[in-house]
């Protein structure tokens, strides 16, 4: 039997319809409007086209969305004074620098600078801990769309056994975590891991975030599994025309879709809730600022 589609672009919809109910319950009974301001660096052609979109949901679920948009030589003295005057701006609840930065700038000065309430990207050295320890904080937003795929679909996942493939900080290890707060036995696997096909397949859960197109075949699927595919790989094309390119994932969708139970698609699988759940986290950053409810359903 064919695995059933987890499909993230319909999910995330559903997302921001309930994060354009909050913000609707913000404006009406408390006279807030959450504000997202995005930071782009430079002239990367696919970042211009991410901070676009993140533009337009920002502002289709009523948010706020403000943008700056600075040079490729801008100075890390200029970008940190930009960042500080977002930290205190009351109206910015939400902050995110778009990654990656040109190479003159250190990334992880960047990140740090931002105030660990606002940074939600979840990258700040403070909400990583937090997020290690078990304690409230902002959750990066590609491994919180993955969880709630997998709480939509299975409800509780107390007591899977769950491989992530990748060990990124961005994604990886903070999807590592969030499994394991939500009691899912958990191994953080990797492209050097020894014997990786049988690590995988005895998991009931496969997050697949190694950044290598198409590297899991069907035949390291334990029957039945839930594959989630983090993975975006360009490969060529040639059957579409000269030049033409598409998009894959980390795992080998036509074999691992023929054992796996439910497995999330590319694109429209997890790419979608990427930008969903910032928006969720921004709201979130917005009630706790507020010391105002947060959205049921919208954290880890």
């Amino acid at each position: 039997m064919a695995a059933t589609v987890i499909d993230g672009k319909e999910f995330a919809a559903r997302v921001r319809g309930r994060v354009a109910e909050h913000v609707t319950r913000l404006k009406d009974s408390h006279g807030i409007t959450p504000g997202l301001a995005v930071v782009l660096v430079g002239e990367d052609p696919a970042s211009q086209v991410y901070v676009r979109s993140k533009g337009k949901m920002t502002v289709e679920v009523g948010m706020k969305s403000v943008e700056h948009r600075l040079e490729a030589d801008t100075s890390e003295a200029d970008l940190l004074a930009l960042i500080e005057q977002l930290n205190n701006d009351d109206e910015i609840h939400g902050i995110l620098v778009q990654l990656p930065l040109p190479g003159h700038l250190d990334e992880d000065a960047v990140i740090n600078s931002i105030s660990p309430e606002k940074d939600v990207d979840g990258f700040h050295i403070s909400n990583v801990g937090r997020l290690g320890t078990g304690q409230k904080s902002m959750v990066p937003c590609t491994p919180l769309g993955c969880l709630m795929m997998l709480r939509d679909h299975h409800g509780s996942i107390s007591g899977m056994d769950a491989v992530v493939i990748g060990r990124s900080n961005i994604v990886g290890k903070p999807m590592a975590q969030l499994l394991l707060n939500d009691s899912a036995t958990v191994t953080i696997a990797h492209s050097r891991t020894n014997n990786l096909a049988d690590v995988v397949r005895r998991a009931d859960i496969v997050i697949a975030a190694v950044g290598r197109p198409q590297m899991v075949p069907g035949d390291w699927i334990k029957p039945g599994a839930t594959v989630i595919d983090v993975g975006i790989n360009r490969l060529d094309a040639p059957e579409r025309g000269e030049g033409k390119t598409k998009l894959v994932g980390d795992v080998d969708y036509e074999s691992c879709a023929a054992v796996a139970g439910a497995i999330t698609p590319v694109p429209g699988g997890v790419g979608p809730m990427t930008i969903a759940c910032l928006l969720a986290n921004t709201v979130t950053a917005c009630c706790r600022a507020h010391g105002v409810e947060e959205p049921d359903g919208l954290t880890a």
